[in-house]
This record gives structure tokens, C-alpha cells and sequence, in this order.
């Protein structure tokens, strides 16, 4: 790998952002792809690249051209609990077993306990300095919970201002509402707005902090494998 493509591979891999190198193995000659660069110059060649980094697995691919291999550098998908409430004591373990690093997020520090989270990270600063600290990324997924907006809303801000591949809040379709209200005065958009996954989770008809919270994670793995059915309409 020559110095200026390794240097390049380095610098997206500090960002936390997801890269590709794609190799001749004929010739030898290697090239950094970004997998969700919907400007490529080879339609063909990108999308066999953005299905190796959904499927977090590199792999060889034979074209006319001649073989490739595709190798995969992806950061670790990190889920950020914003809220240490009882759907998050079922989520961050799911999360866990899932493959994924969670994070708990509550200035709270009654709530935000290794007794109630053991095994699980946890941040007891305000959800801005704590992300902010974090530092959000396309493989950062952000969830709210606490339904209290000095917790909740600069946690949402925070996540909308990053690429985060998903953005949820839990709460009725009237907290929703309200919630929103408040964002657009902060100066978001419905654009930015239709990023939120709100009621968050699949609509499967959960009803114990369980299934909420499997509900949740689907999402989330959807949202991940999926990038097309991220954006949800804001109405």
C-alpha cells in the first residue's frame, strides 16, 4: 500500500468513518473508496464496495476486468443511550450481544449506576459535552429516553448536527410533536426533523420494556444494513 493512500486510510479511520481499499490483484494497484460516495465514477465497482461494508465483510469479487479484493475498514457501530431508564437496562445488554458498543448517557447519576449497567459504559455529564466527548460518527447510533427535554432535546441537537446513521426518541406521537416544535426553534429543519425515528422502534406491537427495546434494536440493525430506510417522515 503506498504512503499517501495508507496516510489517507489513517486519516478516515481517526474520523470513525467507514473506508475500502480496493486491490488489483493483477497488477497489484490499490484504491481508497468511500462506500456511501453516491459520485463514483464506477457505479458498478461502488456498489459492490457499499455492499462489503454493509455486510462489515471483506471479500474477493471477479469482474471482466479482472479480480479484486475488497478489504473493509469499518470503526465499531457504537450505540449511545441517551437516558438510564428501564428500557436502557434491556437495550445496552441486547446491544451488547448484538456486537456493538453501548454507551450510557445520563447527568443523573442516581439512574447512571454500575449496579443497574453492569458491564455497560456509562457518562454522567449533559448529553452535549458527553457526545461531544464521544464524538459522533456514521457508525454512532443516538437513542433518547428520559422524556425530559433539558436531557433529551440538546442529545437530539447534538445528533442532528452529526451523521449519525440513527437518530431515535422515545414517546408518544404528541411528545413528538412538541418535540419537534421545539428543534425547529432551535433552528433545524424538516429535513433534519425527518432524521428522527419517532415513536421510536419497529411498529411490532411491543408492549413490555422487552419487546421495546427488541423493537429498538431492529431499528437500529435496519437503519445499519439498510441506509436506504433511514430518513422517516416527520408528520
Amino acid at each position: 500500500m503506498k504512503s499517501d493512500l495508507l496516510a489517507e486510510l489513517l486519516r478516515r479511520v481517526a474520523a470513525k468513518r467507514c473506508a475500502v481499499v480496493v486491490t488489483d490483484l493483477g497488477s497489484g494497484g490499490s484504491q481508497l473508496l468511500d462506500p456511501f460516495d453516491a459520485q463514483g465514477s464506477d457505479p458498478e465497482l461502488q456498489a459492490l464496495v457499499r455492499d462489503a461494508a454493509l455486510r462489515d465483510q471483506s471479500t474477493r469479487v471477479d469482474r471482466a476486468s479482472g479480480p479484486l479484493f475488497l478489504r473493509v475498514y469499518n470503526p465499531p457501530v457504537q450505540v449511545v443511550i441517551v437516558g438510564a431508564v428501564h428500557v436502557a437496562q434491556a437495550l445496552a445488554p441486547m446491544v451488547q450481544h448484538a456486537g456493538y458498543d453501548a454507551v450510557i448517557v445520563d447527568p443523573r447519576r442516581a439512574f447512571a449506576t454500575s449496579e443497574r449497567f453492569p458491564g455497560i459504559a456509562l457518562r454522567d455529564e449533559w448529553p452535549d459535552e458527553a457526545l461531544a466527548a464521544i464524538g459522533l460518527g456514521p457508525r454512532s447510533a443516538v437513542v433518547t429516553m428520559t422524556h425530559d427535554p433539558k436531557i433529551d432535546d440538546p442529545a437530539l441537537a447534538a445528533a442532528l448536527r452529526s451523521d449519525a446513521f440513527y437518530v431515535g426518541a422515545l414517546g408518544s406521537k404528541k411528545t413528538q410533536a412538541a418535540r419537534r416544535d421545539r428543534l425547529r426553534e432551535m433552528g433545524f429543519t424538516d429535513a433534519d426533523l425527518a432524521r428522527i425515528h419517532g415513536p421510536v422502534g419497529l411498529p411490532i406491537g411491543a408492549v413490555s420494556t422487552g419487546e421495546i427495546a427488541v423493537s429498538i434494536l431492529s431499528e437500529i440493525v435496519t437503519s445499519l444494513r439498510k441506509p436506504e430506510t433511514r430518513a422517516r417522515s416527520a408528520s
